[in-house]
């Protein structure tokens, strides 16, 4: 039984050696490809502090398409910065928020929102543990730490910690060495035809439990309160804006007075400004799918509303972090 014991730990340390290997290979091609993720963002980051970070799912993510981010800093001469991820709601973006600030500062914060991200744990703690995402957040150790907090106090599932810390998803991400792009963002320059039947099946997407569940409805407005806290606690200004769809998309959204209610309830009492852009913007040639701003419906909602809500913008705040130690990753440039 001896004999056995040495091979046998010989064999699991050289198995540990390869795994390690592949994961540091992995790691590096986190940061190669890397652009859409809002862990990687934040890890390239090398300004202290921006005027604007923008926070939301899908609809807040052309924004950062192609040139479109570096479009708007020329516009109003402010530095922006997009951590907008697919599918994300509350829980998601104040965990995206909390490791921003955690090494930056910024003055404001733009949160583009949607009803569907209040309504599912699909959207909130289910996000943490996508493999998509996961295969693209760099290891960090004050992520690492925040991580952990966030399955032992909010519900997150301790296997989407493992599957952080083990790397299992960079290892297995079959498409490793592809750019870090959305898929909506190849749509970008598109015209969507309008589809009742996709409209339809865009709504069961992204309401899977439908939207009745008031406790759950309830715990994700309480997230949001408790991001705009987050950021106020840090001298940020909290802007809560929602984007135009179209008016049949619209019309099909559930319960969607009942979420502008909430909505306004809470950022009034926040004492932060709520702008619903929802009908300003109604002609098909505005969008790249059902729901989505192509670059010319994106181009004409900032020329219209959002420069100069931008531009309204208050300073960053003064007081800064040290920012990370170039040994903590490679030295990289924004997008």
């Amino acid at each position: 039984m001896k004999a056995l014991v040495r091979p046998a730990l010989a064999f699991v340390a050289i198995g540990l050696v390869l795994y390690a290997a592949v994961y540091y290979a992995a790691e590096r091609l986190v940061y190669r490809t890397g652009d859409s993720n809002p862990f990687f963002k934040i890890s390239m980051l090398e300004a202290p502090q921006v005027d604007w970070v923008i926070l939301g799912a899908s609809h807040a993510m052309p924004l950062d398409f192609g040139d479109f981010n570096a479009l708007m800093e020329r516009e109003t001469g402010l530095d922006i910065v997009n951590l907008a991820a697919q599918g994300t709601g509350p829980l998601y973006n104040r965990f995206a928020l909390e490791q921003f600030l955690s090494q930056h500062r910024t003055g404001n914060v733009l949160y583009v929102l949607d009803s569907f991200a209040f309504r599912s744990k699909t959207w909130n703690e289910d996000r943490f543990a996508d493999a998509k995402l996961l295969a693209r957040t760099p290891l960090d150790r004050s992520l690492l730490a925040r991580f952990t907090g966030y399955c032992i106090n909010e519900g997150v599932d301790p296997r989407a910690l493992a599957d952080y810390v083990t790397g299992f998803s960079k290892i297995n991400n079959r498409n490793r060495f592809e750019q870090d792009i959305w898929e909506g963002e190849a749509q970008f320059e598109r015209t969507h035809k309008p589809s009742k039947s996709a409209d339809a099946k865009r709504i069961e997407y992204l309401y899977p439990e439908g939207a009745d569940d008031e406790t759950v409805f309830a715990r994700y407005v309480g997230e949001l309160r408790a991001l705009i806290e987050t950021a106020k606690g840090q001298g940020s200004t909290v802007v809560g804006i929602k984007l135009p769809v179209p008016k049949r998309f619209h019309d099909l959204l559930p319960d969607e007075a009942a979420f502008d209610e909430a909505m306004s309830e809470l950022f009034a009492a926040e004492g932060a400004p709520f702008h619903d852009f929802s009908l300003t913007m109604d002609e098909s040639k505005f969008y790249f799918d059902t729901d989505h701003l192509n670059r010319t419906g994106l181009t004409e909602f900032f020329n219209r509303h959002l420069k100069p809500l931008l531009a309204s913008a208050a300073p960053a705040a003064a007081a800064v972090l040290s920012l990370r130690s170039p040994a903590d990753g490679p030295p990289a440039e924004r997008k």
